[in-house]
């Protein structure tokens, strides 16, 4: 699949059909409030739906509530062992190669700042934590699981978004096309999949070809229950490199809604980390991992730290070494790895469980104008462009 400027312009006219059609529903009958109230109680794959709930809301969630039939069973578990065996990695990538990265794209910076919830990003933190952390558990897709209701809200709330903005007249479309498109969902897709790969090879991880191939899988699926369009998105790693390295050569910039998100992540994460000797270890992680340039655009502060950083390959070397040569040791540090990830989280969400809901308005002033086996080792697919 060789990806054009023309192609991707196409991906920027779409939205989400299904999800846009019953989000303006609820909200041209007034009853997005009552879905609220009464969606905060369903967090569990197969729990019965409360009564009174909108009819077109109880549709969505019958027609959402699978997931595609294509879905590969054995590679999605490969995917589950691969985040057990990385878990700590892989949200370290995520808060600070991931997160950011969406920061320098302007126009979806833009769009984070629209939003209530993002004047407390540990919320936004604590949703995207709870969200991985519920897709990678072996009743993802079960009754009982809590992915799937997960999915199901914020397919929700980015058609929210995209109603809000487009009915308020607050969205240039004609240049930056329709608010989360199609290319910002597949964009997104990239950076929660390949960018986090992308990241534990940075940081030294030694990750297996069949590893790294199932974790890029599972986010595959990930998209298809958001609304992704599946005729569009790429299907192997080299597509989806091919894809990444375009979407930020089309859209990567300073703006000061991504440096303003940015200083929240650092501000937060140093609330996280007691003390404030290593506070300077955020920022110094946010340079190492998203580069200078893109760092410098979000006035990410510079430190002694910096260098510093530059170590964790070789630490985290003698950490893998350990856990290659002792079972007992590999044993212990996925347990440790699973405990920072749940003590992670608790710090984020203060204890409380996310629920996603439909945002009823956003900020008035959101925007300011502007731009298993360790035999065959991961590498990442060459860049294709320059």
């Amino acid at each position: 699949m060789t990806r054009t400027e023309t192609s991707m312009d196409a991906l920027r006219r779409d939205g989400d059909e299904l999800a846009d059609a019953v989000v303006a529903t609820l909200f041209e009958r007034g009853e997005v409030g009552k879905f609220n109230s009464l969606m905060r109680y369903v967090s569990t794959a197969g729990q019965e739906l409360p009564d009174g709930l909108p009819g077109v809301a109880r549709e969505y969630l019958r027609v959402t509530g699978a997931p595609p039939d294509w879905v590969d069973w054995s590679e999605m578990e490969r995917a589950r062992l691969f985040f057990i065996d990385n878990n700590v990695h892989i949200s370290t990538a995520l808060s600070f190669a991931s997160m950011p990265a969406c920061y320098v794209v302007p126009h979806v910076a833009k769009l984070l700042s629209a939003t209530h919830q993002l004047s407390y990003p540990s919320k936004r933190m604590a949703e995207t934590g709870q969200f991985t952390v519920y897709l990678m558990q072996p009743d993802a897709f079960e009754a009982g699981g809590r992915f799937v209701p997960a999915a199901q809200k914020v397919r929700l709330l980015h058609a929210a978004v995209r109603h809000h903005l487009k009915r308020e007249n607050r969205w240039d479309t004609e240049n930056l096309g329709v608010p989360i498109c199609q290319e910002d969902m597949i964009g997104g897709q990239m950076f929660f999949s390949l960018l986090v790969l992308d990241s534990l090879h940075r940081l030294g991880i030694h990750m297996t070809a069949e590893g790294a191939d199932a974790y890029f899988y599972a986010w595959r699926v990930v998209g298809a229950m958001l609304g992704v369009d599946q005729t569009a998105v790429p299907t192997t790693l080299d597509e989806g490199r091919e894809f990444l390295d375009l979407y930020m050569l089309r859209h990567m910039g300073p703006s000061e809604e991504g440096a303003h998100l940015a200083r929240q992540l650092i501000d937060l994460y140093e609330e996280v980390v007691p003390g404030t000797l290593f506070d300077p270890v955020v920022s110094a992680l946010i340079r190492y991992l998203v580069g200078d340039t893109c760092a410098d655009w979000l006035d990410v502060p510079r430190s002694t730290w910096d260098t510093l950083v530059t170590a964790a390959p070789h630490l985290l070397g003698v950490l893998e070494t350990i856990e290659d040569r002792s079972p007992l040791g590999a044993w212990a540090l996925d347990r440790i790895g699973h405990l920072t990830t749940i003590l992670e989280l608790s710090s984020l969400t203060r204890g409380r469980v996310m629920h996603y809901a439909v945002p009823e308005q956003l900020k008035k002033d959101y925007g300011v104008a502007g731009t298993a086996s360790r035999t065959r080792r991961w590498t990442p697919p060459p860049a294709t462009v320059s």
